[in-house]
């Protein structure tokens, strides 16, 4: 079962990337309100049970996938 692990700054901390990525497509004429850069995991993981595999891709996640400091993550099955 594969599951989706979108990983994404907080709000509170400054996103140096996306600010990078914004000003980039501002100076070429983009419109835009702002911009956030992140990344996306997919987990590829043995079995059928949804909520086992769910369970395990949030240990994952909190494991080593985010930083609780500055990231939030989302799940979502593929």
């Amino acid at each position: 079962m594969k599951i989706g692990v979108k990983v994404m700054p907080r709000q509170e901390v400054l996103d140096t990337q996306g600010r990078a990525v914004e000003n980039t497509l501002r100076q070429n004429g983009k419109q835009l309100n702002a911009c956030q850069v992140g990344r996306y995991v997919v987990l590829d993981l043995p079995g059928n049970d949804e909520a086992a595999a769910m369970a395990s891709a949030k240990e994952m996640a909190e494991f080593v996938l985010h930083n609780p400091l500055i990231e939030t993550y989302q799940l979502e099955k593929l």
